[in-house]
């Protein structure tokens, strides 16, 4: 290998066998199932959470708490996330900027005229039923059902398959949101 020195291959073996290397520089990116189970309680909390934020403040109050969860929750910052909403069709099917989740989620954007908010459905409760996880390394997949509680006591449904990533500051973020509702025959 260009640049690689035999001798320094077993001096880097030494380190580590001698212990040189000590336990605060030993970085673990691995995500577990815990993570990916307190990335998915978030995500409902933040859901209802934007919801009554536009029952109590409005649309301005509920946009910028989505806009604080997209920045948080989901790896915009890192690339694309692929984002297939639950009701999105046509051209606008898949959202891979930060601007088409957000509308999905609060709607008012005329680029995307025909969200009118998810998020915005006076949303009250959720939970999952994961059908699997899938852990390697540093992802992790899921899939399963989301159950979302209106404030009518209305429960709606919805398939949904998430891609988790733990990044270097050891935070994990969605970097795929697949949201279908259930096949009716």
């Amino acid at each position: 290998m260009k640049g690689f020195h035999q001798g320094s291959g077993l001096a880097l073996i030494w380190l580590v066998a001698s212990g040189s290397l000590g336990a605060a520089e030993l970085v673990n990116r691995n995500i577990t199932e815990a993570d990916v189970k307190a990335a998915q309680d978030g995500w409902g909390k933040a859901l209802v959470q934007i919801s009554d934020d536009y029952r109590t403040g409005g649309i301005d109050k509920a946009r910028a708490t989505a806009n604080a969860v997209l920045d948080s929750a989901y790896g915009y910052a890192d690339g694309p996330v692929l984002f297939k909403a639950t009701l999105a069709s046509g051209a606008q099917t898949f959202r891979l900027t930060k601007a088409g989740a957000l509308a999905y989620f609060v709607g008012h954007d005329p680029a995307y005229p025909a969200d009118t908010g998810f998020a915005l459905k006076n949303w009250q409760r959720y939970r999952y039923d994961n059908a699997a996880i899938y852990i390697d390394g540093n992802m992790a997949l899921t899939m399963g059902t989301v159950h979302l509680v209106d404030r009518d006591n209305k429960e709606v449904d919805v398939d949904k398959t998430w891609g988790f990533r733990k990044g270097d500051d050891g935070k994990v973020r969605i970097i795929l949101h697949h949201s279908s509702l259930p096949y009716s025959h």
